[in-house]
């Protein structure tokens, strides 16, 4: 590639425009006091799909907006090799996502304190959760209004959810209309991250609004080559655009905030992590660390697929021309219905044992079906409800194959390696057909199609989630907050025993919260922000040792 003669400084530099580095940008540049450059591998997110909630579903195979991440062959999952899809455009993985609204259980973050990790325990982190929110319902002890991340109900109830509501109710479970409230434990209807019936990505809520500020530089199809060090200080970075090869230096701080794969693969290519992987493909070691790209965490979904009786699903709508047109019209003109739904409906989250403090399986019920994500809907009336493991002990990574930045890293979660794990899901699944039998929703159910009432024992119930079981989208711990030998940041997200470089995303999480991800992401890069303003007004500075 050429190299440009040229490059400028910058304070900050901040790589990814995801769901955090829109944040980070946006808090940076408040003051003007700061300039910032925010660079971004994928385009700006003007792809349509993108602002439809029900898009999310276009947007699986495509690469102009999607990293079309694989893993490795999984080898407690057949040797399967999963889906792993990440967001390669403004906004990153919250402009392609199923826009549930999830924070986890307060009991996530005080046990993020307990590792001792100070500052991070619920009471902690609920000031910036709430910071972050306009909740529509308004504001209480535990939400905020007027945020820039906007929090929505969904535009209307459904006949099926209302029927898996009650069933659950049948079943024993309570209602919970806010699994964001005072306990997350129940069934009920998700909120969304939506305004107006319109995806609110946090390049919508706040990077639209910091975009306009003279001292913010966005640069999108930005692929970052390599961090720059003089020593052990992050002092620029590398980066390739049309061809050629450019370079920015950072008078203050570089934040790496790409997500739980390209936060360690940067790392890993700027010669910080174990040490003999980097000498293997050629790369200087900066700083021998083996916890980058390790201790990888992600949420297993099963799918369990439902004919249903009536046509009253998303199926019968996308398959009937006429159908299909009412819905856009309905959307088109009151912004409610079918394109307003996400990737979940309605759900809960439930304990599959009685000696568990806290709900350990959640549930996604959603009324379309089709055999994996993204793929054709049926062409008969169907629904899924999935199970997801909240907590799980399985263990992965993420490493780098080549020292090319455009080569994708190898991506192993290892779902399933733990028996506890196992044991977890099949729990969940066998509670989920608990619900599906009782009388409000067996009304609904023409037949079980998958797994089938022919598996039955809990050797076929495992059998079927290592040959169906793929991702519900939330990789994370890869440069995993802490002060152990393995840990890669400290509690205020500096890369321990390097200058001038943080990271702040989804991979610090010292364990993946209990839920969807994307609300703590948004928290974290509130605080990292907040803690990056408070070092540069106490000129801190920004290194610990080793």
């Amino acid at each position: 590639m050429a190299q440009t003669p040229d490059s400028e400084s910058f304070d900050y530099i901040v790589v990814g425009a995801g769901s955090a580095g829109c944040v980070l940008a946006n808090r940076l540049t408040a003051s003007g006091r700061h300039r910032v450059l925010l660079l971004e591998a994928g385009g700006r997110d003007r792809n349509i799909w993108i602002h439809i909630p029900l898009g999310y579903g276009k947007l699986f195979n495509n690469a102009k907006v999607n990293w079309l991440y694989s893993t490795e062959p999984e080898p407690d999952m057949n040797n399967r090799t999963l889906i792993q899809p990440r967001g390669k455009v403004l906004g990153g993985s919250s402009s392609i996502n199923g826009l549930l609204y999830i924070r986890g259980q307060p009991q996530d973050f005080d046990h993020w304190r307990q590792l001792g990790n100070a500052g991070w325990s619920f009471e902690d982190v609920l000031p910036l959760f709430r910071r972050a929110e306009h909740q529509e319902r308004g504001a209480d002890a535990l939400h905020g209004t007027g945020g820039p991340l906007a929090v929505s109900n969904v535009s209307e109830p459904h006949p099926l959810c209302e029927a898996f509501i009650e069933a659950a109710q049948q079943a024993g479970f309570p209602r919970n209309d806010d699994f964001n409230g005072p306990a997350q434990e129940g069934v009920g209807y998700f909120q969304l991250t939506t305004r107006n019936g319109r995806r609110c990505s946090t390049a919508v809520g706040y990077l639209r609004e910091a975009r306009r500020r003279p001292n913010l530089k966005i640069v999108t199809d930005a692929l970052t080559s390599r961090i720059l060090f003089s020593g052990r200080r992050a002092t620029g970075v590398e980066y390739r655009r049309g061809g050629t090869t450019h370079v920015a230096h950072a008078r203050g701080e570089v934040i790496v905030a790409g997500g739980a794969f390209n936060s360690p693969q940067l790392l890993q290519l700027s010669g910080l992590g174990p040490a003999a992987l980097l000498r293997s493909l050629g790369i200087s070691v900066v700083a021998d660390m083996p916890g980058v790209g390790a201790d990888l965490q992600d949420h297993l979904q099963v799918r369990m697929q439902y004919r249903c009786t009536e046509p009253i699903t998303m199926n019968d709508v996308v398959n009937n021309w006429r159908q299909r047109i009412g819905a856009g019209l309905r959307y088109a003109l009151s912004r409610k219905g079918m394109l307003t739904i996400g990737a979940g409906y309605a759900g809960g989250f439930f304990r599959t044992h009685p000696d568990a403090l806290t709900p350990d399986v959640q549930v996604h019920f959603i009324i379309f079906s089709g055999d994996a994500s993204g793929a054709a809907l049926h062409p008969f009336p169907g629904f899924i409800a999935s199970v997801c493991q909240l907590r799980p002990e399985s263990r992965g990574f993420v490493r780098i194959k080549s020292a090319d930045p455009a080569m994708p890293p190898a991506i192993a979660p290892r779902y399933l390696s733990s028996r506890f794990d196992c044991d977890t899901v099949v729990a969940g699944m066998k509670l989920l057909r608990q619900i599906m039998s009782r009388p409000a929703m067996r009304r609904y159910i023409a037949e079980e199609r998958a797994p089938s009432p022919a598996c039955t024992s809990d050797a076929d119930l495992l059998a079927f989630a290592r040959a169906t079981g793929s991702t519900v989208f939330h990789p994370t711990s890869t440069c995993r907050m802490g002060s152990d030998p393995a840990a890669v940041v400290d509690a205020r997200l500096r890369v321990h025993g390097i200058e001038g470089l943080r990271v702040i995303d989804a991979s610090i999480m010292p364990t993946v919260i209990s839920g969807n991800t994307n609300a703590a992401v948004v928290m974290i890069a509130e605080k990292g922000a907040g803690m990056i303003l408070e070092d540069a007004a106490a000129n801190v500075p920004v290194a610990i040792s080793a």
